[in-house]
């Protein structure tokens, strides 16, 4: 139990501002938002619990923080948080027909590595670059966050961001003079938001949250498990259940609901329980506990909104310093790929858009070229 609520406290901690920037960035207003959080909150508990208890195996859920940082690179691609939501529910029901579907799923895993990989860290890359951003502009309240971060990497790593968040609240409320909390938004409520489809927003936000939600979260939560010693996970109903969560989430706000890959390696190792049959029980007391996390979205709403983008951005940016590791060394560990890798990376970093249609889109596009290309050539 204490494993499960570490492994939700330190989840929900770590990316929770990257997920209420992202949502912000595609035009949600604070109270939409805090809205969307809560919304993934209680999807993510439900998930876990009814799965868990089921199949007698930690299946941990979380949010999709790939996602939520390609929302925030994707900002000012539409101005109609609507039209995000509509993404939103096109990327849930990609899911569910993967989950449905085998060939698709044999599909969305026959693209490349060095592809998504480079995707991830194109979509990462401005937002790690925000530590250093803020700590040339704003030295005196940046650099004590990056300084926590980086001594608690040193020797206690799980908690790292976690307390560079809260040394960054500190000195939100220093320079507000009070914490920016207004009044009544203490308590979340759901707002809802009726979906628009915008063909070009689903192209240049639905499908490439999709692939990151299963290349970057997805995947990686399976193979998490499998390396734990479960080779049985019901695939089918983790898909179908996260798929079908996230349209169902959608229109509140929440953009991607997916297998955890962090919080699972909490949960399903033997530091969870020695006996790997009682593991189960971890992840049903971390979906519990991200009930009383989610009423708290209201207030990390507040925070997130009352203070300088920079620094929420700064601390976003340490959360997703692993992520971007890891996308870099799958882009370029082989060789004969790197080429189409680096396409990938360049045009997605690059933060264009063409026709209304965002970066990540073109990246994986340009990127998928220069793949086959090279492929025949050689």
């Amino acid at each position: 139990m204490v494993a499960g609520i570490v492994g939700a406290v330190t989840g929900f901690a770590s990316t929770f501002a990257v997920v209420l920037a992202g949502l912000l960035a595609v035009g949600a207003t604070p109270a939409e938002a805090a809205s969307g959080l809560l919304t993934l909150c209680l999807l993510q508990a439900a998930l876990a619990v009814v799965l868990s208890w089921r199949a007698r195996q930690p299946l941990s859920f979380a949010w999709s923080t790939p996602g939520a940082a390609l929302l925030v690179a994707a900002q000012g691609s539409t101005s109609s948080f609507g039209a995000a939501v509509g993404a939103f529910i096109v990327c849930g029901a990609l899911v569910v027909l993967t989950g449905l579907w085998p060939r698709l799923g044999r599909m969305m895993t026959s693209i490349p590595a060095p592809l998504t990989g480079a995707m991830l860290a194109g979509i990462l890359f401005p937002l790690c670059l925000a530590p250093v951003t803020a700590s040339v502009e704003a030295p005196l309240l940046a650099l004590p966050i990056v300084v926590v971060w980086l001594v608690l990497q040193r020797f206690a790593p799980r908690w790292a961001v976690p307390a560079a968040m809260v040394v960054a609240l500190i000195g939100i409320v220093i320079v507000s003079g009070g914490a920016p909390i207004e009044a009544g938004s203490a308590l979340p409520g759901l707002h809802l938001v009726i979906p628009e489809l915008d063909p070009l927003v689903i192209v240049s936000l639905g499908i490439p949250l999709y692939i990151v939600t299963m290349a970057g979260q997805n995947v990686p939560g399976f193979a998490v498990l499998s390396t734990f010693g479960y080779d049985h996970v019901p695939t089918r109903a983790v898909l179908v259940g996260s798929g079908a969560a996230t349209m169902i989430g959608a229109p509140f706000g929440a953009h991607a609901v997916n297998l955890a890959a962090l919080s699972a390696a909490i949960m399903a190792g033997p530091d969870a329980h020695p006996d790997r049959g009682r593991r189960w029980i971890a992840a049903v007391a971390g979906g519990i506990s991200y009930l009383p996390l989610g009423l708290a979205a209201g207030i990390a709403g507040s925070f997130v909104t009352g203070a300088s983008p920079l620094l929420i951005e700064a601390v976003a940016g340490l959360a997703l310093i692993g992520a971007f590791i890891s996308g870099l060394v799958s882009a370029f560990a082989d060789e004969r790929h790197r080429l189409a890798a680096a396409a990938t990376f360049v045009v997605v970093a690059s933060g264009m858009a063409v026709v209304g249609i965002g970066s990540a889109f073109w990246g994986l596009l340009v990127g998928g070229a220069v793949y086959l290309w090279t492929s025949r050539r050689r």
